[in-house]
């Protein structure tokens, strides 16, 4: 995980075993079980200290220091007793072990790799980027950060809510013959921490709010704000999309967030996606700092135009075309296709953004299977391709109702509309362009233009419409260049958001108290392609 520091600190990372013990355990069964987790030789001598109520380190080394530490366990109602294992004695009595400085002990003075110990399977939280199935209950892990654990020893993948109800024993313990069945006492939690006498130091790469001017305000929606920022180390400059976690609450939050943060990344690799830079978050906000792109919007540049020429539109669809396909070779629906989020970059070509809405491994189906909760599937995005288009060269949406009844200027009213009333193509346009508006605007699926599994894109790229294209990736001129007068290029932003004061709202605690931290874990991230050497910090 990657946490916001000092950057000429240095972060050590250790192994923190996590594993369930009886209350009734002897002081000799425990240095037992010390040994045989922590991987020390039985003849080794260990050093066990164990963190009290006031955050102090005190050593336990008989039985009656043992039951004390149980007995102070027990009133203070912690979920687990920290214990630190020393593999190693003081030379002298009260003095520190070999290897051991008090910093350690200060809460977020060390980041640790927490390993999960459950009928001898050691669990790891981990982020899982493709369909993955609990070995328990069988469904699919999913949520956000990293949604479950995986056993380092037989892989075993499960739920963070399954992994305590394994019944089977790890695979590559069997072997041994050592029975590893819960104990049928009470249990307590244990967390374990090794050190060595010779330890080592790494440096990590982090990043946090304090790494970062806060520029302007270009964006709001119902769930983030988007600023312009500046990283101080190499003053490049990005967007940064910040989201309230209060706002993260039940799983199809969650689900919306990983969703964008990985389509992100995935879309790093493409010139018409925009793409991830890194990830941080504090106890109230998750930040992902993406590209800034500064051309403005199509909805900004349509709001002038009105309505664009064939040719422009014809660009701008060619270009989109390969972003969605590059989208639906990784199992990808884009679903939030319309003018807003096809962004211009400072040469005039496009790069599609927010994933929010993307949805992963659906089975083909429809637009009109959205209106009625059914499944669908990619041929939505081509369908929305030609709801763009549309817009684009007509001016207008293809499903306009311009009337006084208030009963036809109902969503509802509207749902009808796009569901059965035939799309009348505006005689103005010519016959190449009418015809790939109702190939993309066709109602059926099956018919649709791009929805053949086997010939789809290959069947956009030779129609008529888009026969002078070079597929190639940006190797013809754009239309239109965006005017930017300054390196931020805000004057192709609204100014209803460009005025707004460049600030967060301060924490509430009793908000954040609410906050499961848990649900976060592991949603740092930093993207080794877009980061360059002189940028880390």
């Amino acid at each position: 995980m990657w946490r916001p520091k000092d950057k000429n600190k240095a972060i050590k990372i250790k192994d923190m075993l996590i594993t369930d013990l009886a209350f009734s355990l002897t002081f000799a069964a425990l240095c037992d079980e010390v040994r045989e987790l922590c991987s020390v030789a039985r003849q080794q001598p260990i050093t066990l200290k164990w963190i009290d109520d006031e955050g102090d380190p005190c050593t336990i080394s008989s039985q009656m220091e043992l039951e004390e530490a149980f007995r102070i366990h027990q009133r203070t109602r912690r979920s687990g007793l920290l214990l630190h294992v020393f593999p190693s004695i003081p030379e002298r009595p009260g003095q520190p072990c070999p290897g051991e400085d008090k910093s350690i002990y200060r809460r977020g003075a060390r980041r640790w790799r927490k390993l999960y110990r459950v009928n001898g399977h050691l669990f790891q939280a981990k982020r899982f980027n493709r369909k993955a199935y609990c070995g328990h209950c069988s469904e699919r892990i999913w949520g956000l950060g990293r949604q479950g654990y995986k056993c380092i020893n037989c892989k075993l993948l499960v739920h963070k809510r399954c992994h305590k109800l394994i019944p089977q024993t790890c695979q590559k313990l069997m072997v041994s013959g050592r029975d590893y069945s819960t104990s049928s006492e009470e249990p307590f939690q244990v967390l374990i921490t090794l050190y060595s006498n010779q330890d080592t130091v790494g440096r990590e790469q982090a990043l946090g709010l304090a790494h970062f001017d806060l520029v302007r305000v270009i964006g709001r929606g119902s769930y983030a704000k988007v600023l312009l920022v500046r990283l101080k180390k190499s003053d490049q400059v990005y967007a940064m999309k910040v989201v309230k976690k209060e706002l993260v609450h039940d799983d199809e939050d969650i689900d919306w967030v990983q969703t964008e943060k990985h389509v992100f990344e995935q879309a790093s690799t493409n010139p018409f996606l925009v793409g991830l830079h890194s990830c941080f978050q504090t106890e109230s906000r998750l930040f992902l700092v993406i590209e800034y792109v500064n051309g403005g919007d199509l909805m900004f540049h349509m709001q002038r135009q009105r309505k664009l020429p064939e040719e422009h539109a014809r660009f701008y669809a060619a270009e989109i075309c390969i972003a969605l396909n590059f989208l639906h070779e990784k199992a990808i629906i884009y679903r939030d296709l319309k003018l807003d989020n096809v962004l211009l970059d400072h040469e005039g070509h496009i790069k599609l953004t927010d994933y929010g809405m993307c949805k992963e491994g659906i089975r083909p189906g429809d637009t009109t299977k959205i209106l009625r909760g059914e499944d669908y599937g990619f041929s939505v995005d081509w369908w929305a391709l030609g709801v763009l288009m549309f817009e684009m060269m007509a001016g207008r949406s293809p499903f306009d109702i311009i009337t006084d009844n208030p009963d036809m200027n109902t969503e509802e009213y509207l749902f009808q509309v796009i569901l059965e009333k035939p799309i009348r193509i505006p005689r103005s346009l010519s016959v190449k362009a009418a015809s790939v508006l109702k190939g993309f605007l066709n109602k059926d699926p099956k018919e649709r233009l791009g929805c053949q599994v086997e010939t789809g894109f290959t069947d956009i790229k030779s129609h008529t419409f888009f026969r002078t294209i070079d597929w190639e990736q940006k190797q013809v001129t754009p239309p239109f260049k965006p005017q930017i007068t300054d390196d931020y290029g805000l004057e192709n932003f609204d100014t209803q958001f460009t005025n707004e004061p460049v600030q967060l709202t301060p924490d509430d605690q009793d908000v954040i108290k609410r906050i499961d931290q848990s649900e976060f874990e592991g949603f740092e991230y930093i993207n080794p392609l877009l980061l360059s050497t002189e940028e880390s910090v």
